[in-house]
């Protein structure tokens, strides 16, 4: 609404200060009125959530249209009828251009909550709630899209709205629901989010690892995973990849023309290939920036041949998302052939038992993808964070630089296969060709995620327990291993894989 009021005052007070030129004062008042407005119109476009491609869009057409309607209206000065006549279609026209002005914000849809996910017995359809629908007003979809649906039920999931007025009969609605026949399974779509901590950088290294990336100085995590030697190996090792491994950043998006992703990134939808927030491009330089081109930092990957990246983006632009986007994104990014899936997120879940995450990890690891999951920043227990907590993913605490578990770090007890990497003061891209240090286990997983794509590269057909179990044999073991899991080990981890017997 700001930005509509700003362009139409732009249009009429610039239309009207033409039209009483003859007037001093009143002209001049219409000067003031167009400047006044001209600074509400920048504000309105500023504070806009849009990313910069779709203001500048948006800018340019508006500054196109401010010029053309008082040219028109300049040679309807001396007459007023036609003059008013056609200024009042010109208002008309602005204000519908701009009530239809839709900035580029996000591609996710967050239009309605869809509280609840509901799963149908097998042969069962949509009749079987259609007495509840229609009592409470619900609205109902297919809850998830996949290739492939013989060896999964996500296919029988639907998601429910309930209408804001209803909103406060939730426990009554999922009672109801639970407890209507068909009906197999109800739980919550529950809210996740990304949360890193910004954090100023720490004393840098020397090492120069032989890669000529100026800022690998400032990505003091190298040294203690062991990266010179992880390098060297690569060098000298007769093993070579037989794929180049696709690792995907399941996030905020990615700045896909950033100049130390771009010769790595690979898009599947254009609408990923950009970030507002910055966290998934942040995650993205962890896990894959391209190494020795002399510009930003360094990641595991030595060479174009061994991974590369891509985005799939199922949070907002302010960071948000639900438990039904992030299952949409891993079964997009599985039929899409990702090796690896990097999600540096979760929120806390109400139940440990989560059908949809599980059907959807399964899903991922029957088509051959490997789940890495953030253990979470609440400084408790990752096993109360979804999807963390969720059965086959691999969930990654953090250390800090005295490879200690981070004071922010959710523990990894009692979860199957937890590990850790560094997630304090981590170095990495951010959007616009820019680098900075975040803090998090969001920082943590895509070390796991980037290190698991660097041992699919050579053994594509490695599965997660396999991962899993060479991880935490070659890992280290921190102060306190049953909270954080074995620090991963990329030198340890690829010999193991390699010459190991």
């Amino acid at each position: 609404m700001f930005y509509t009021l700003s362009l139409l005052s732009i249009v009429l007070s610039l239309s009207l200060w033409f039209y009483t030129q003859k007037h001093a004062g009143i002209s001049k008042a219409f000067r003031s009125f167009f400047f006044l407005s001209l600074v509400a119109y920048a504000f309105s476009i500023l504070l806009s959530p849009g990313d910069l491609d779709s203001k500048w869009i948006t800018v340019a057409r508006d500054l196109g249209w401010m010029a053309i309607i008082p040219a028109a209206l300049s040679f309807l000065v001396n007459k007023k009828t036609s003059f008013f006549l056609l200024l009042g279609i010109a208002a008309l026209l602005t204000g519908l251009m701009a009530g239809g002005t839709q900035f580029d914000v996000q591609k996710v849809n967050t239009e309605n909550e869809w509280e609840l996910l509901v799963e149908l017995q097998e042969g069962k359809d949509l009749n079987v709630l259609s007495a509840i629908a229609k009592k409470y007003g619900l609205i109902l979809e297919p809850a998830f899209k996949m290739e492939y649906t013989e060896n999964t039920d996500l296919d029988d999931f639907y998601a429910v709205e309930i209408p804001e007025a209803k909103e406060a009969l939730l426990a009554e609605i999922t009672r109801k629901i639970a407890n209507t026949p068909g009906i197999d399974w109800v739980e919550d779509n529950e809210t996740v989010q990304v949360a890193p901590i910004e954090s100023r950088l720490v004393p840098g290294i020397e090492k120069k690892y032989g890669v000529n990336d100026p800022n690998l100085a400032d990505q003091w995590a190298y040294a203690a995973l062991g990266v010179d030697r992880f390098y060297d190996f690569l060098r000298t090792s007769s093993g070579k990849p037989v794929q180049t491994a696709q690792i995907f950043i399941l996030d905020t998006g990615v700045d896909a023309r950033h100049e130390d992703l771009a010769g790595q990134y690979f898009s599947t939808r254009k609408s990923y290939d950009k970030d507002v927030r910055g966290h998934g491009t942040h995650c993205a330089g962890i896990a894959a920036a391209v190494s020795n081109n002399g510009i930003g930092i360094a990641s595991l990957s030595p060479g174009k041949s061994y991974v590369k990246v891509s985005s799939i983006k199922v949070l907002s632009d302010f960071g948000v998302g639900n438990q039904r986007t992030i299952i949409n994104g891993m079964l997009e990014a599985a039929d899409a052939g990702a090796d690896v899936i990097s999600m540096s997120l979760g929120g806390r879940s109400t139940t440990r038992s989560q059908r949809a995450y599980e059907q959807a990890v399964k899903y991922a690891n029957d088509a051959g993808t490997i789940v890495v999951v953030a253990a979470g920043n609440d400084a408790g227990m990752a096993k109360d964070i979804s999807p963390a907590n969720v059965t086959g993913v691999i969930t990654v605490s953090a250390v800090d630089t005295l490879l200690n578990r981070a004071s922010f770090s959710n523990s990894v007890a009692g979860l199957k296969m937890g590990l850790a990497a560094p997630g304090v003061a981590i170095y990495s891209t951010l959007p616009g060709n820019k680098y900075g240090a975040l803090s998090g286990t969001s920082m943590a997983t895509p070390f796991v995620a980037g290190l698991v794509g660097m041992l699919r590269s050579f053994k594509p057909e490695l599965t997660t327990n396999q991962v899993y179990e060479i991880l935490s044999l070659s890992g280290q073991t921190t102060s306190r291993p049953q909270e954080t899991g074995k620090l991963v080990r990329p030198d340890e981890a690829l010999f193991l894989l390699l010459e190991g017997q």
